[in-house]
């Protein structure tokens, strides 16, 4: 059995936004939900958040969908991270939240919004964890939040199912976001015991997408090798020319240091060569008014051999 990428725009969309038995699955494993507020029901929203960015066609693929409570839930697949995503989640999940309103309705009828992002990449490389999870606290006094938006981010990349100890449903989902893909041949009888994912995984079977499915399919990974390829170059290019000016403001900076310190000296060695010539004028006048040499060594802190030569 051959079987195609989850993470890809063609799978993701199938699995999640056409069969809501799996996407309340995946949210219900995947967020941080406490007991008694899990989805039991759903509806699908238009997926209309995303905007048009030339540079990012492919790398975004997004779910969107709400329960009989009027919670609303945004997914997104991100296969390339970049750090303005951090604002454009928060914008799109601020504008959802806006939305639920109309004019004249009051604020008591505001529901939460649940932002779940599935990131195809490490963009926190100092933080062991791959779970991030942000919604608005108290600075000080963390255990008070103010409900509305809650914004998930998960590191495909460094989820490691051995060394996490979460849900069942949790490991498992991201087992077959992970783990799924064009080079597998056996599925792991973890994954195909639990309903759910088993039927996730039937979706993926390369034989039950057209040839037309399975060109877009390609074209999709074409266009996601395209942007990170202009995405690198970007960032190579940034950090050359930040090294080029960094080098030229160090090499200016060291040549003005330079020559302050060369002043510097200068004042300072000019000093001590005239301190010196006033101290030989001193002891020689001493020396001609017949004064000791002992003496004049005392007052002069000049040796016997420099007073001699006079």
């Amino acid at each position: 059995m051959k079987y195609l990428n989850p993470k890809a725009d063609l799978t993701f969309k199938r699995v999640f936004g056409q069969h809501p038995d799996l996407v309340m699955s995946l949210l219900n494993a995947l967020l941080p939900l406490k007991q008694g507020e899990e989805i039991t029901e759903i509806e699908y929203l238009p997926s209309e958040m995303i905007p048009k960015n030339p540079l990012r066609k492919y790398s975004i693929v997004d779910v969107r969908c709400k329960d009989k409570k009027g919670r609303q839930f945004l997914v997104e697949m991100q296969m390339l991270w970049s750090p303005e995503f951090y604002q454009r989640v928060l914008f799109n999940a601020s504008k959802a939240y806006v939305r639920q309103l109309k004019t004249g309705e009051t604020y008591e009828l505001l529901q939460p919004i649940y932002s779940l992002n599935l990131v195809n990449d490490v963009f926190e490389p100092k933080l062991d964890g791959y779970y991030h999870h942000y919604e608005l606290v108290h600075v000080e006094h963390s255990d008070k939040v103010i409900d509305g938006l809650q914004l998930i981010f998960v590191e495909l990349p460094k989820f490691t199912p051995h060394t996490y100890s979460e849900k069942r449903m949790h490991v498992l989902w991201l087992r077959y976001l992970t783990e799924i893909d064009e080079y597998t041949r056996q599925v792991p009888e973890e994954l195909l015991s639990v309903p759910e994912i088993s039927k996730a995984l039937s979706e993926l079977e390369e034989s039950a997408f057209s040839d037309e499915q399975l060109a877009g399919y390609e074209h999709f990974w074409d266009g996601i090798s395209v942007e990170k390829t202009i995405y690198n170059s970007a960032i190579r290019k940034g950090l050359a020319e930040g090294k080029a000016k960094g080098l030229a403001e160090g090499l200016a900076e060291g040549e003005a240091k330079g020559i302050a310190k060369g002043i510097a000296k200068g004042i300072a060695e000019g000093e001590a060569k005239g301190k010196f010539e006033a101290l030989r004028q001193t002891a020689a006048n001493m020396k001609r008014m017949g004064m000791d040499v002992a003496d004049i060594v005392k007052c002069t802190e000049l040796s016997i051999e420099e007073i001699q030569k006079l």
